[in-house]
């Protein structure tokens, strides 16, 4: 049972004094490291990696003065005692004084329980202000039955903040536990009701394999795929924060872009298209489409092959081209690769002619045979290069060559959806959609393969479409994948509908699929009133609770008059509470909403705004689009007109799904505004 009312003078100053040795002890660790030497490297190579790993090392042991060095302590029935931490301190004589989260020491501080006490006795939790200890409070778990509440654990979860995200190491639960330790083999899928820490808990198994496989994870890569920059800016200090500043964060559209730029330099998206013409390339036939697109470029030879070599004139009959371009094909390699391969093919073939007549070839000779003027115009006939803009181009532009590579894949209709309605002359011209380029980052793997990372963490990923998950699945073929989402707040008219159905697209259809439904976070009367949209949104979900007492505040306002003055009133009344604040509107309405707010000389960052980028979540007012409010948290949220939320979706079940994302983005408070009726799922 947790116990502050046992707490001593005595022991609180005691775990206060060895809270100031470890931070001392941080010090030291950080100007030993500071004072090394890269020089000692006995060449330029050698030492640029010792001053990377020395600077790499250094940003690991920076101190924040406000954040405390553990958090909590694990008592062991054979004497040990630990204090638990964001990272790894010791003395002089290599003693813990703090041990990371992550070491197998500190599982029982997240798993241990009464019924298991995994051989620990007592498990101490740590209440701070600004980085100085306050409070303890005692779980003895060999104890009898009593009711488990830890006062210090709720209020941490609770506690108001504004900023970007921060970790939750210290309130970790068992089951997100799980999860977070999960082996790098294993491709996990969390289906997350909102408030059950998904996305915390998808960074801190990122960071927890970037401690247990650093080697290979430093080698290979990791990367935080989020759905849009200001996502990325609102959980970009989480990982920082526990030691680790190797993964890359990164959005879908900026990941295919990647592709598309340097495929055609100074080129970017700027194309649009249709929701259903983006769901039919989003497809994952598409990716059939263009692999018979890009084959079809190889053609059977018509004549065989002559090379003159000296006074000998060799030759290849057009049956055994076929022979090796059939070989080739059968490996199953890239096209650009098998091109490659094609004229040394076909010069091993002509070696061997010349080893029968006598002849004593060596590489040289092959490589020559290979680089030969003959041998390259077959190539080039048969085997064309391939510039991946310019086959979608054509696929997008020639009816006939779509309807020959597409026959039996796509219907007429379909067929006709595709095409331009005015091509572009050039592929240079081409205005790429967001679809497009995801088309083109599977076109140019088809070409040259796509290096895979060692882990992808890819949050919100309901959203993703088939061929976009393939985009993923081919950036972690030897790797693995923590799939973050919940399928409740789909929003896109592409988005897969189960998880069965992504994980096959990601290439990983034996991952295993775990559901969180303990809210953490969203308030229980918040998330009560938002689930009344889920026997329409998501019916075969099971409906999210909320562990947290506090039930939360909930209050839904009908404006008596204009929208934009009620706005104004509440915004005014909600700004004097402590905390971040969240004012969500319909996108359309953003611009009158930030005049209102102007108006009445109230400061805010606009989310997804160039000019609040630098802002966004460290004021303490935040104008949020609809459109940006997944996957953020506010300890109040201020909501202006669901039902022009809900409107503004191709579909209702869309628009419905949106508004649930934005229903469930509070911490502590939610104000409804409305003008218009609510939509009828909310009301009674």
């Amino acid at each position: 049972m947790s116990e502050p009312a046992t707490q001593t003078d005595t022991e609180l100053a005691a775990e206060q004094a060895h809270l100031a040795a470890s931070r001392a002890q941080l010090a030291r660790m950080r100007e030993r490291t500071e004072s090394m030497d890269a020089s000692a490297g006995g060449d330029w190579v050698s030492r640029e990696y010792l001053e990377s790993t020395f600077a790499l090392r250094m940003k690991q042991l920076a101190d924040d003065p406000t954040i405390a060095l553990f958090f909590g302590r694990v008592d062991y029935d054979v004497g040990d005692e630990f204090h638990i931490g964001r990272r790894h301190v010791s003395d002089p004589a290599g003693a813990p004084m703090v041990v990371d989260w992550r070491a197998p020491i500190s599982l029982p501080f997240y798993r241990a329980s009464r019924t298991e006490p995994m051989g620990v006795t007592l498990r101490r939790r740590y209440g701070f202000q600004q980085g100085r200890l306050t409070a303890y409070e005692d779980e003895h778990l060999t104890a009898g039955d009593v009711e488990e509440h830890s006062a210090i654990l709720e209020a941490e979860i609770e506690r108001p903040r504004v900023g970007p995200m921060r970790d939750i190491v210290a309130t970790i639960q068992p089951e997100q536990d799980v999860i977070v330790r999960s082996e790098l083999s294993r491709t996990i899928c969390v289906q997350g009701a909102p408030g059950t820490g998904k996305t915390a808990v998808g960074l801190h198994r990122a960071a927890y394999l970037l401690y247990a496989y650093r080697e290979q994870l430093s080698r290979q890569g990791v990367l935080v795929v989020g759905p849009n920059a200001s996502f990325l800016r609102y959980i970009r200090d989480v990982l920082p924060a526990l030691g680790e500043i190797d993964a890359k964060q990164t959005t879908i559209v900026d990941l295919v872009a990647d592709t598309l730029s340097r495929l055609q330099p100074r080129h970017g998206i700027r194309g649009d298209d249709t929701a259903a013409v983006a769901t039919l390339k989003g497809d994952a036939r598409m990716a059939r489409v263009l692999e018979r697109a890009l084959w079809s470029h190889v053609a059977a030879p018509t004549e065989g092959l002559v090379v003159p070599r000296g006074a000998r004139r060799w030759r290849l009959a057009t049956y055994e081209i076929e022979e090796v371009i059939a070989a080739l094909r059968n490996r199953g390699v890239r096209y650009g690769a098998a091109r490659t391969m094609l004229p040394q093919s076909l010069a091993h073939r002509i070696l061997v002619k010349m080893e029968l007549a006598g002849d004593a070839p060596d590489d040289r000779v092959q490589d020559a045979v290979a680089r030969s003027k003959p041998v390259k115009d077959c190539l080039n006939a048969l085997w064309p290069a391939i510039d991946p803009c310019r086959l979608l181009w054509r696929l997008l532009s020639d009816p006939a060559f779509l309807a020959d590579v597409a026959d039996g894949i796509l219907d007429p209709a379909e067929q006709s959806a595709l095409l331009w309605q005015r091509a572009p002359r050039s592929a240079g011209l081409a205005r790429w959609s967001l679809a497009d380029s995801v088309l083109l980052d599977e076109a140019a793997d088809l070409v040259q393969r796509t290096p895979s990372l060692a882990h992808i963490v890819a949050d919100e990923a309901q959203d993703l479409s088939p061929m976009m998950f393939r985009a993923l699945a081919r950036r972690s073929s030897t790797g693995s994948l923590t799939v973050l989402g919940d399928l409740a707040q789909a929003t896109t008219p592409w988005a897969t509908r189960t998880w069965a159905e992504a994980l096959g697209h990601l290439g990983k259809p034996d991952a295993h699929v775990e559901e969180l439904t303990r809210g953490f976070r969203v308030p229980a009367d918040v998330i009560a009133y938002a689930a009344r949209l889920l026997p329409v949104i998501a019916p075969g979900l099971a409906p999210p609770t909320s562990v947290r007492r506090a039930r939360g505040d909930l209050a839904v306002v009908a404006a008596p008059g204009p929208l934009l003055d009620a706005v104004r009133t509440q915004a005014l009344a909600v700004v004097e509470r402590e905390g971040s604040i969240g004012l969500i509107a319909p996108d359309a309405l953003v611009p009158s909403v930030a005049a209102a707010l102007t108006t009445v000389g109230l400061g805010f960052a606009l989310l997804g705004a160039e000019e609040s980028a630098d802002d966004e979540f460290e004021q303490h007012l935040d104008l949020v689009p609809a459109s940006l409010a997944k996957g953020l948290e506010f300890d109040h949220v201020l909501l202006a007109e669901p039902a022009a939320i809900v409107a503004a979706e191709p579909d209702r079940v869309t628009g419905l799904r949106r508004l649930y994302v934005c229903l469930t983005r509070a911490v502590s408070s939610l104000v409804v505004v409305h003008h218009e009726p609510l939509p009828d799922e909310l009301v009674g």
